[in-house]
């Protein structure tokens, strides 16, 4: 079966700065395996916390890539253009992590009438969250309008629902949930159920750039500047949550708030470029790192997978209505739109509101 030529993009692991384009010939499959033809991927800061977590989680393993080369993950939509797996049927779309390339390979196993997982040796010990395609006509989230929103939006909001409800189950005592890098995507979305929930009050921490944007939003209790935490009443049992992945910052909240900080964990990492808290150690709780999928399989064995997904879509539904009155959608469809794009991610310069989806 003839298709246009492979492409894929990739960075240097030891300098996500330094990029590239590599085409070559469409992949063959072997039997038991199946080619999608992605479709559409969203790029996000999220996408550079797969970077920053890439040796640590196992995100360069996803895709593999010529040494010191790395295949950033993305969330995606793709087609099944040639199989030769007895389970899965040309025509399928699926929902999951794709690399920003123009063909992927999995080797299916565990094909329900939901999803399936990408059984493929070098994502062995992968936390099965991260291998599995979830088919269109049986995933409980998916509307056919709406794929930019679920490309750009789900995972990380299945990111921020799994916080939330780990910060609820553990019992804290918090009175308020401290969100670093409020503007991003992950950040308002966690900032939403914190502050829907009543359970605490929800203070985005911003810089003062975006400072006027996130108080639009509406869906924080207060919102202040960095350079602002130490206005803050330090008598106030707290939460941090640590998206911005900035060491002063980190600093900055723990020696502020002390024995009152109850829980600190660090999911993003925005400020890729300025993440170390310095040698002293810090005051407060040894932070966290929050592993979403942990909690996931958790809950999925607590409430079962259909209650699981249940409950996010509930919970999704709310967001996502939400989020329509300010996420702006712009699609690219060349290699040079990517990589600009990935420029100004990485640099910090993208717009909060918008939200970007490629194609190659």
């Amino acid at each position: 079966m003839s298709h246009s030529d492979g492409l894929d993009f990739m960075v240097k692991k030891s300098d996500w700065q330094l990029h590239r384009f590599e085409e070559g010939p469409a992949p063959e499959i072997s039997e038991g395996q199946i080619l999608f033809r992605v479709d559409r991927f969203a790029l996000t800061a999220n996408n550079i916390s797969y970077a920053l977590a890439g040796d640590m989680l196992g995100y360069w393993r996803f895709f593999p890539a010529p040494e010191g080369w790395g295949r950033i993950p993305a969330m995606g939509f793709a087609d099944v253009i040639e199989s030769k797996h007895p389970e899965v049927a040309v025509g399928m779309r699926c929902f999951g992590f794709y690399p920003m390339s123009r063909y992927l390979v999995i080797e299916p196993c565990a094909v329900s009438a939901f999803n399936m997982t990408d059984g493929a040796a070098h994502r062995e010990g992968i936390s099965p969250f991260y291998n599995q395609y979830s088919f269109t006509t049986g995933d409980a989230l998916y509307q056919p309008d709406d794929e930019d929103a679920l490309m750009l939006m789900r995972g990380l909001f299945m990111t921020s629902y799994l916080a939330d409800d780990f910060i609820a189950e553990q019992g804290f005592g918090e009175k308020q949930v401290l969100i670093s890098s409020a503007s991003s995507k992950t950040s308002i979305a966690l900032g939403y159920l914190v502050s829907s929930s009543k359970r605490a009050r929800a203070v985005g921490l911003t810089s003062a750039r975006n400072l006027e944007f996130v108080r639009s939003l509406g869906c924080y209790d207060e919102v202040l500047t960095y350079e602002e935490v130490a206005s803050m009443d330090a008598k106030e049992p707290s939460v941090y949550v640590d998206m911005a992945g900035s060491g002063p910052l980190l600093r900055a909240v723990h020696e502020h708030f002390g024995s009152q900080l109850k829980h600190s964990c660090a999911i993003g990492a925005t400020h890729w470029e300025d993440r170390s808290p310095g040698e002293e150690k810090i005051p407060g709780p040894t932070p966290e790192f929050f592993f979403a999928p942990a909690q996931g399989q958790k809950r999925n064995g607590d409430w079962g997978p259909e209650e699981f997904q249940r409950r996010l879509a509930e919970a999704w539904t709310g967001f996502r209505n939400f989020s329509a009155s300010w996420l702006q959608v712009e699609r690219g469809e060349d290699a040079s739109s990517l990589a600009s794009v990935y420029e100004d991610t990485l640099a910090g310069l993208t717009e909060p509101q918008r939200g970007y989806v490629f194609s190659l």
